[in-house]
């Protein structure tokens, strides 16, 4: 590597990283430690993804309505509890700042999102969602023909969804997660950002040790907030699931997705739209993120 800077950087970041703590896939509670020294990280930043919305007029590419239930949609549950949750956040836990991805009806692209949660040095990543099953497929008989019966196919409504469901970037999109990390932890850190090589030894250390972090972390908090969910709530979970999701691949940080119910579940519908649901919701995720701050943060006790 040419940068000496750089080089010392790399080394100086690695040997921050290797400090902070690392947490196990099958974490479910919490955990007792001893009084340690304060290791001067502070979670600053907390990116808030209300998922879905309204396509923008005029707007090219994918953009994605959500789902619906029998009298509202995804993008409208999402939108009211990311607002109550950006004011819990800042409210709850002193000197973290919110930036939401979306903060109207109008939908914003999946890269966007992510953008916008590496642009502003997002140090966790919530994206909210309500989950929703496909229509079943049946055949039934409509007549006879020949002393035979004649069938079609038609679409049932699948209600029998229920509860929620925590999601955390699958493995297999690792490459694009690398990409992120580079572009967010190191060249932009870098003096000379065409110094960096992707195929240095020590660049390869830095985002691999930046990639087994952010994975256990986004683990872990999911954990927190199951627990949450399931303890505090009483909720149905289905509990912790890896999936390709583009928002979460390409977030250079902790992301977790949280499927707060299945909207087109009669019960759940009504309480996603409830005043009760929503700040259960929300003050669910809060408790999951002081505990999950505290934790990370090493705060002596």
């Amino acid at each position: 590597m040419k940068n000496k800077a750089l080089k010392r950087l790399i080394y100086g970041l690695l040997a921050f990283l290797i400090s902070l703590p690392l947490f196990s896939f099958k974490f479910i509670g919490s955990i007792k430690k001893d009084t340690v020294p304060d290791s001067g990280f502070k979670i600053k930043t907390i990116i808030v993804d209300a998922g879905h919305g309204v396509r923008p007029s005029g707007a090219e590419g994918h953009f994605s309505p959500g789902a619906s239930g029998s009298y509202s949609y995804e993008r409208d549950v999402t939108l009211a509890v990311a607002k109550k949750l950006q004011i819990a956040i800042e409210k709850e836990l002193n000197g973290v700042k919110v930036v939401m991805t979306r903060k109207t009806e109008e939908d914003v692209s999946w890269q966007h999102r992510a953008d916008i949660a590496n642009q502003n040095k997002g140090d966790l990543f919530i994206s909210l969602h309500c989950n929703s099953l496909a229509p079943r497929r049946i055949r039934e008989v409509v007549g006879h023909k020949h002393h035979k019966p004649v069938y079609r196919t038609i679409e049932v409504p699948d209600r029998s969804g229920k509860g929620v469901l925590l999601l955390v970037y699958g493995t297999w999109r690792t490459k694009e997660e690398e990409k992120a990390i580079q572009q967010t932890h190191i060249e932009e850190d870098s003096e000379m950002n065409s110094a960096v090589d992707p195929n240095d030894p020590l660049t390869m250390i830095l985002i691999n040790d930046y990639k087994t972090k952010f994975r256990k972390q986004s683990i872990h908090l999911a954990n927190l907030i199951n627990t949450e969910f399931v303890d505090t709530d009483g909720r149905r979970s289905e509990g912790i699931r890896e999936q390709g999701v583009l928002v979460l691949c390409h977030s250079a940080m902790p992301a977790v997705l949280v499927e707060t119910g299945y909207i087109n579940n009669p019960d759940d519908e009504a309480y996603l739209n409830s005043e009760k649901g929503q700040d259960e919701i929300v003050e669910s995720i809060v408790r999951a993120i002081k505990s999950y701050k505290d934790e990370v943060e090493q705060v002596s006790k």
